[in-house]
């Protein structure tokens, strides 16, 4: 391995990218969580945002799946950045297209403010996750033979 190849695996912009995948699922795993099994004392978490469980609980445990689902998404996705595979690249660019998608909806759906954050925010991560030296760290990641 070349020294600029070490440099782009361990960029602070890699790693930090990294650490947002996985801390995601921690927070999508306690979210689902707290839907499917209600009155234990994570239900606390949803003080930060009151708005999201009034919208989410009347759902209950099939959004309650879906957040865990997204937690285990996340989580390997995390890990298959960690590691600089291609396809933990590929995942991660659909993870934050999607959130894209659903920031570019709730805008449209009144909540303009939050929305055109949520499409700036993720917007610039996808720009991130676009660059040809972010997409470089993960070249080849897919064909190597310790995979």
């Amino acid at each position: 391995m070349n020294s600029s190849h070490l440099t782009k695996k361990s960029s602070p912009g890699l790693t930090a990218i990294g650490v947002f995948l996985l801390f995601a699922a921690i927070i999508a795993s306690l979210a689902g969580t707290t839907l499917v099994w209600r009155g234990t004392v994570l239900d606390r978490m949803w003080t930060l945002n009151p708005r999201a469980y009034r919208d989410l609980a009347p759902f209950g445990k099939a959004v309650g799946i879906s957040f865990l689902l997204l937690g285990i998404t996340l989580s390997v996705t995390g890990i298959g950045w960690f590691r600089r595979r291609l396809w933990g690249w590929r995942l991660a660019v659909a993870v934050i297209a999607t959130q894209v998608l659903g920031d570019l909806v709730n805008a449209f759906r009144g909540r303009v403010f939050e929305g055109v954050i949520g499409v700036a925010i993720a917007g610039a991560l996808l720009f991130y996750l676009s660059r040809t030296n972010t997409r470089a760290a993960f070249a080849g990641g897919s064909r190597t033979k310790n995979q």
